[in-house]
């Protein structure tokens, strides 16, 4: 159930960033569905996905802003400064309630809820050799995720590098 509100949030997230004529709130409306693409890696178990979209997605929504912060500023130039402020701090609200009922629903501290963590600490010298159990999961049982994830973590550098250079850009 979950999971089918937050696919419904990304479709009405990345209709809203299409039809809106504005600039900066389609840029925010795209940043929102990458919200919610995290959340639904953590609602299907994948908490180490929903770390690197989440990162990848801040840094691309901070460069999509610096783009076009000053290029589309009506709401600011019409003086709606009241609008903007209730819808921050809305925003704002129910992030943190929804990040309150996200920690709620954490196990306890030493109770995993996922059997298969149990497996990689029975069997993890037996079948790697490697006497650090962090590693030889992040190494032998995880290797291709691990480097999915650095891949992806050296690209988004790459392309925020590429982006706020000095040298070679075009001075107009």
């Amino acid at each position: 159930m979950e999971l089918k509100l937050i696919l419904l949030f990304m479709v009405f997230g990345a209709v809203i960033a299409v039809k809106i004529e504005d600039l900066l709130s389609s840029v925010i409306a795209v940043g929102a569905v990458g919200l919610g693409l995290s959340m639904a890696f953590l609602v299907l178990k994948a908490p180490d996905l929903a770390i690197t979209q989440l990162v990848v997605e801040i840094l691309c929504l901070i460069i999509l802003i610096r783009a076009t912060i000053n290029k589309d500023l009506p709401l600011i130039k019409d003086g709606r400064w009241f609008f903007n402020t209730v819808a921050t701090l809305l925003f704002i609200a129910s992030f943190l309630m929804f990040a309150y009922f996200a920690l709620l629903e954490l196990p306890d501290f030493g109770k995993p809820i996922m059997r298969v963590a149990g497996s990689y600490i029975a069997n993890g010298l037996a079948k790697t050799g490697a006497a650090n159990i962090v590693a030889s999961i992040i190494l032998d049982f995880r290797g291709y995720d691990t480097l999915g994830e650095a891949t992806v973590l050296f690209t988004a550098v790459i392309g925020v590098l590429a982006i706020i250079r000095k040298v070679g850009r075009i001075k107009k």
